[in-house]
Parts: structure tokens; C-alpha cells; sequence
């Protein structure tokens, strides 16, 4: 690892609040060792495209506050072939790059771990997902942006569902993971929540919000999971209204703009945490490494394990505070 002159950084997957903060404090850590540092645009396309650029402490000025990534993402189905990774470990040596720190998700983390194991590239993993579903780490990058965006959507939503009886049936993402929609429903005030971990029948859904009129609440909000088995909000709506139609029903997709916007102080303490430690990582002699945040240290963790472990879990005891403050 002494031999590290020059550090690559990309971005893959999709983007999330954070990430350009994490890549200043990989620029800027790299920098202050007196290593060179080449930014891989496009992640891995731009690697085996070579779209390489290189960059200086001012080519990270003024993007810590900025939502996004100044890398750019994409998804790479040509990465996934070994003449794929080919090309790109050959535009990866030509480039003089002697390590790679990558920033993303789950599917980042594995073709990173392949690359590494296929070329014998020294690799560390930043989790940049605002899902939340990545083992080896509390909290990913984005993750409380997205919820401060979702929170702050829920609170609008509210006031126009008081004001007409209403009953909001709010869609979070979370295809595979309720991260987003647990934290933030439990933080908004939600009636109920429905999770791609939790199988709520309609009927149990139904109950819930029959007990809720009892207690006479004039409006209610329910929170689901894109990922949710009973088929997304549209879905869930339509066959509560077939079964208890005493409120206005509405649904709110909030699609997209849940990625977006100014990354929270959380995140950008978090990603600049993450950077660093990433890069004193691999000059430590440490590869095939996930950072993480457990508790309030930073930590790592093997891509091996961080991978075998993917299936994150739901905090159980969080759902559980979700049920009771639903009484």
C-alpha cells in the first residue's frame, strides 16, 4: 500500500444527498498526503469509457453544500462481463491510478469487490444510498436528507388533510428496504405504516384506521413503501376507499425529489467522516473495505462480510414505537 501515488474516486448507482461532500474529503485527504487524485465520471462507465479527469483542491470548492454528485452516475450493464472490467482495469492502469475509493450502493460494493479481486486493485467502499440498506454501517449517506425532505412533505400534506377530512395515502421509496418510510412516519405522526418487511393485510390497515375514526380524528396520513407487498399507495387506496370510503381519500407520490436537495449537517459531517477515514484506510494497507458509522465511531467493515450481510434490518424496536403511538 506504500506504493499508492494516485487515488481514483467515483460515484455508481443512484445519487444521494452526500456524496459530494465525500468526494472533497477524499480529494482533500489524498491531497494532504501528498497523493495525486483522478475523478472517475460516470462511475463505472466513465471507467471503462475512460472519462477521467484530474483533480485539485479547488475542483472540489463550494460543492460540500450540493445535492447530487459533480461525478455523475450511471448504471453499467458492461461492467457486469469480464471484457467489460477488462477495459477498464487497462484505462485504470494507463491512468497511473493505484487505488479506487468508490461511493454507493449495494451493487457499487460488489462489482468493486470483483474488480479488486480480478486486478488486485486496492478498493474502499463509501455507502451512498438514501435507502439505508447496507450492512456494516448505521446510517448511509443521503439517509437523513431524504427524510427531512419526506418529513417535511408529510407536515404540508397534513395541513390540507385536516382542513377537508381527508385521508393521505403518502408513497416513499423503498423498493426493498422501509428505512425511509418507518423513520419518517414514525417523525411525521403517521396513522400507519406500511413496509416491504412488515406484510400488512388490507383488512389489518382497515382496522387501524376504523379505530382511528372512533377516537374522532378528522384526517389521517398513512406512509407506504413503493416496495410495500400490497402494490404501492395507488393500489392500497383504491381497495381501502372499496372498503371504508368516510374519508376524502388522496394519494401523494413523492417519487424523486426524495434524492434530491442540500445534503443535511448530518450528512455532510457523516461524508466528509467517511472520505477521510476511507483514504487513511487504504494507506494503512487496508482494501476490500466498507466504511461505517456504528454508534458515533467509524468504522470498517470487510466487503465480504458487508455483502453477505446485506439484508439489512428494520429496527424492531422502532416499529414497535411506531404501533404504540398509533393508539
Amino acid at each position: 500500500m506504500n506504493n499508492i501515488r494516485r487515488i481514483g474516486v467515483y460515484t455508481s448507482g443512484g445519487d444521494a444527498p452526500g456524496m459530494n461532500a465525500a468526494i472533497r474529503a477524499v480529494v482533500r485527504t489524498a491531497l494532504y498526503h501528498d497523493l495525486e487524485v483522478t475523478g472517475i465520471f460516470r462511475g463505472y462507465e466513465g471507467m471503462i469509457e475512460g472519462d477521467f479527469k484530474n483533480l485539485v483542491s479547488r475542483s472540489v470548492s463550494s460543492i460540500l453544500q450540493k445535492g447530487g454528485t459533480m461525478l455523475k452516475s450511471a448504471r453499467c450493464p458492461e461492467f457486469r462481463t469480464v471484457e467489460g472490467r477488462k477495459k477498464a482495469y487497462e484505462n485504470i492502469k494507463a491512468a497511473g491510478i493505484d487505488a479506487l475509493v468508490a461511493i454507493g450502493g449495494d451493487g457499487t460494493f460488489t462489482g468493486a469487490q470483483i474488480f479488486s479481486n480480478e486486478y488486485n486493485i486496492p478498493v474502499m467502499c463509501i455507502p451512498g444510498t438514501i435507502d439505508n440498506d447496507l450492512a456494516g454501517t448505521d446510517y448511509t449517506l443521503g439517509f437523513d436528507t431524504a427524510n427531512n425532505t419526506v418529513i417535511e412533505s408529510i407536515d404540508k400534506i397534513k395541513d390540507t388533510a385536516a382542513s377537508h377530512n381527508r385521508l393521505f395515502f403518502v408513497e416513499v421509496m423503498g423498493r426493498d428496504s422501509g428505512s425511509i418510510a418507518l423513520y419518517a412516519g414514525v417523525a411525521g405522526g403517521a396513522e400507519a405504516i406500511m413496509l416491504p418487511e412488515k406484510d400488512t393485510a388490507i383488512d389489518e390497515l382497515i382496522e387501524m384506521l376504523e379505530v382511528a375514526k372512533e377516537r374522532n380524528k378528522t384526517s389521517m396520513i398513512v406512509i407506504v413503501a413503493e416496495g410495500d407487498k400490497n402494490g404501492g399507495a395507488y393500489n392500497v387506496a383504491k381497495r381501502v376507499k372499496e372498503k371504508f370510503d368516510f374519508y376524502d381519500t388522496k394519494v401523494s407520490i413523492l417519487g424523486h425529489l426524495q434524492r434530491g436537495g442540500s445534503p443535511s449537517s448530518f450528512d455532510r459531517i457523516l461524508a466528509t467522516r467517511m472520505g477521510y477515514f476511507a483514504v487513511n484506510e487504504l494507506l494503512s494497507g487496508n482494501s476490500q473495505g466498507t466504511v461505517g458509522i456504528r454508534g458515533s465511531k467509524i468504522t470498517s467493515t470487510s466487503l465480504e462480510d458487508a455483502l453477505k450481510g446485506k439484508e439489512f434490518k428494520l429496527d424492531e424496536e422502532l416499529i414497535t414505537i411506531s404501533e404504540v403511538m398509533n393508539i
